[in-house]
């Protein structure tokens, strides 16, 4: 078989959730499925989350709710990250979403929109604020226009308050405490006082109970990523060699002759390569393993191929298959041959691998 096959560890997964969720108690821990719950499936990944006893997800846009939605049914909780732009509120509505608002003008158009709806209920929403990242949320001025408003919040039903932080992989980085107070401070509004408070994901989480509040949003240690040490490794990626030669001291391999042979060498192409979120950066630094050893990736990846040093392992042929992410490479450490963290590299991993799924549970639409 020439494709390689990615794994996808569903009980995994779940455990990660379980662990984080025992770790956090009594905060309800969420779970982040944006990004198709981070390039794995979200149609595979949610189930066995709701399974583990997630009820809460997160995702960045209306449209990935909706996908939840239909995956889950009624009963989770559904927010998304980056509130909503107009137009909308009908997809809100019908799929049960509850946009975290995150500027004056999206709480103006929520506000418009549930003024033009038949509907007199108000429409269920939560507030994202900016507490020192300057990307996404309400500045404290602007939320206190807004709560200073009798008729701010009219239409809507806000229930969460959250906010992010820059800096929670490094728990000594002095950012955190300040967003911290930043975040106490703003929510301190009477008006703000039945809302639960979320401010932190993985790395927040860790940093313990003062960082908690009500709801944790852990996204990345969900599939095996930093910072989350004690999570299971979710994926594994096993590609197939296609082809397998001797290679004269001298000779050079791959594009731009970047590597050059300083002694007979066996090399081997397998069959995957940037196309397939292989990053390109690796090529030359990157390893892969057969059995428990490390055999270097040699001169540059290209769109399908990489070449491999496999003068180690004589045992190979073609069609034996080597592995690139596994037990004994996380993403996070291919993530370092290629100069990027282990997000990029996850999210990055292609549709052209056979996708096998292992583990998790499927919970029927009628019993959740």
């Amino acid at each position: 078989m020439a494709r390689a096959t990615l794994t996808i560890d569903l009980a995994a997964i779940a455990e990660n959730w379980r662990r984080l969720a025992t770790l956090c108690a009594p905060a309800e821990t969420a779970a982040v499925v944006k990004a198709d719950a981070y390039g794995l499936g979200v149609a595979r990944v949610a189930p066995a989350l709701w399974a583990a006893g997630a009820r809460t997800f997160f995702t960045a846009l209306p449209e990935e709710a909706a996908t939840v939605r239909e995956v889950l049914g009624p009963a989770a909780a559904l927010y998304c990250f980056n509130g909503m732009a107009p137009g909308d509120a009908a997809l809100l509505r019908a799929f049960d979403i509850r946009p975290l608002l995150n500027s004056p003008g999206q709480i103006a158009a929520a506000r418009a929109a549930a003024a033009g709806e038949v509907s007199d209920a108000p429409l269920r929403c939560g507030l994202q604020l900016d507490t020192g990242m300057n990307r996404l949320g309400l500045e404290a001025d602007e939320l206190a226009a807004v709560l200073d408003d009798p008729r701010g919040l009219d239409g809507l039903a806000p229930d969460l308050v959250i906010s992010h932080l820059a800096c929670a992989d490094d728990p000594a980085d002095p950012m955190n405490a300040a967003q911290s107070a930043a975040f106490a401070a703003m929510t301190a509004h009477p008006r703000l006082s039945r809302l639960r408070r979320s401010l932190s994901a993985t790395g927040g989480a860790l940093l313990g109970p003062d960082w908690r509040h009500d709801l944790v949003r852990p996204g990345i240690g969900l599939y095996g990523g930093l910072p989350f040490a004690e999570a299971a490794p979710v994926v594994r990626l096993s590609v197939p060699i296609l082809q397998i030669r001797a290679v004269a001291a001298g000779e050079a391999v791959g594009y731009g002759a970047a590597w050059r042979a300083d002694r007979e060498t066996r090399v081997a192409t397998i069959s995957a390569g940037y196309a397939d979120g292989l990053i390109r950066a690796m090529g030359g630094r990157a390893r892969v393993f057969h059995g428990g050893r490390a055999l270097p990736a040699l001169g540059r990846v290209s769109m399908d191929l990489i070449t491999v040093d496999v003068t180690e392992a004589p045992g190979l042929a073609p069609g034996d298959a080597l592995e690139l992410l596994g037990p004994r490479q996380t993403i996070d450490a291919l993530a370092g041959a290629a100069g990027t963290i282990g997000y990029e590299i996850l999210t990055s991993l292609g549709s052209r691998y056979a996708r096998r799924y292992e583990g998790g549970e499927a919970i029927p639409l009628a019993e959740r």
